[in-house]
């Protein structure tokens, strides 16, 4: 199956703000999304680093937007994507509760790098393509499951991709990184 065959692109024109870099970024996801057959749709936008920052660009798109925390465990020896409905507030103790963990905190910049190849605002779950050694634990929002389409950054914040949830339990599952669901 060709890329174009899957990607339904919604094009919102803005200056050209990503680099080559961050296209290569993007065109990673595309094409692990494409080996999966996961199509989705592709919204551009200027450069986001929090939901409210992206809560203007979003009118329009019929999808649930999420979230997304990348934590770390008191030892630093633990390291957890944290996904929630974007409206959410994540009380990290009741999180580390739940997982089995002592004290949560947010990971460090560089340990985002490492673990994700990530850079802060743009933390997807789309960074697991980078996670080879599966250390990642993904802990999801369980009202994630009765949402029909949701909405991640393709690791970088200047573009928003629309998916099926199933599909995006399918990427999930074929990351092969450990997955819990807890209520946020």
């Amino acid at each position: 199956m060709a890329l174009d065959d899957i990607v339904s692109r919604k094009v919102y024109r803005a200056p050209r703000y990503a680099s080559r870099v961050t296209d290569d970024l993007e065109a990673r996801v595309a094409t692990r999304l494409a080996e999966l057959a996961i199509a989705f749709e592709r919204h551009e936008h200027p450069p986001v680093a929090t939901v409210g920052e992206a809560e203007q660009y979003w009118t329009g798109i019929e999808a649930t937007p999420c979230k997304n925390l990348f934590l770390r465990n008191q030892k630093g020896n633990r390291h957890y994507l944290v996904v929630l409905v974007h409206a959410k507030r994540a009380d990290l103790r009741a999180v580390a509760d739940q997982v089995g963990d002592g004290k949560l905190s947010f990971a460090s910049p560089d340990r985002l790098m490492t673990h994700l190849g990530l850079t802060p605002g743009s933390v997807s779950p789309f960074g697991l393509i980078n996670d080879t050694d599966r250390s990642v634990r993904v802990v999801l929002d369980r009202d994630l499951k009765s949402t029909t389409r949701v909405s991640f950054h393709p690791n970088i914040n200047t573009r928003t991709y629309v998916i099926a949830t199933g599909d995006f339990m399918r990427f999930l599952e074929a990351s092969g990184n450990l997955i819990q669901f807890v209520s946020i």
